[in-house]
C-alpha cells in the first residue's frame, strides 16, 4: 500500500466515526476553516481551478521528490474538500499520486451527497492533482 492509499484509508476510518451526513457536512467545514489562507499574488487565474461552482485557487510545489499543495476556496463545503485532498495527496509522491484511484470519493459516498456542482468541482480539483502529478513525472 503506497502513501496515497494510506492516507485515503486513514480519511474513509475517520468518516466512519460519523453516523449522518450532517455531521460529516459540520466535519468538513471544520476541517476547511483550518486551512491555511493562500496570498493575493497566489490567488491568481494561473492558479483558479476551472469546472467549480466556487471559486478554488490551488497551488502545487514539486521539490524533486514529492508534490506540495496548498489551496483555498471561497465556499465552506468546498474548503473542507480541499482539506481532505490536501491530506491525501500533498507530500506524496507523483507516481503514487497518478497510480491510485481516487477511491475515497464511492468509499465516502460523495458522488451522492455533493450537489452536481460540487461533485463537478471535486472532480476538477483532483484532475488538476493528477495533471501535476502527471507532469512531475520524468519524461521517458
Amino acid at each position: 500500500m503506497n502513501e496515497v492509499e494510506k492516507a485515503q484509508q486513514e480519511v474513509i476510518e475517520e468518516f466512519s466515526f460519523f453516523d449522518n451526513w450532517m455531521d460529516r457536512y459540520q466535519y468538513l467545514i471544520d476541517l476547511g476553516r483550518r486551512l491555511p489562507d493562500l496570498s493575493a499574488s497566489e490567488r491568481s487565474e494561473v492558479n483558479k481551478i476551472r469546472g467549480c461552482q466556487s471559486q478554488v485557487w490551488m497551488v502545487a510545489e514539486y521539490d524533486g521528490e514529492r508534490l506540495n499543495f496548498r489551496a483555498i476556496s471561497d465556499a465552506a463545503i468546498v474548503s473542507g474538500l480541499i482539506a481532505i485532498l490536501l491530506r491525501i495527496y500533498s507530500g506524496k509522491k507523483p507516481a503514487d499520486i497518478v497510480a491510485t484511484p481516487a477511491n475515497f470519493v464511492s468509499a465516502l459516498q460523495l458522488e451522492q451527497h455533493l450537489s452536481p456542482t460540487r461533485s463537478n468541482g471535486l472532480a476538477a480539483m483532483l484532475q488538476a492533482i493528477e495533471r501535476y502529478a502527471s507532469d512531475a513525472l520524468p519524461v521517458k
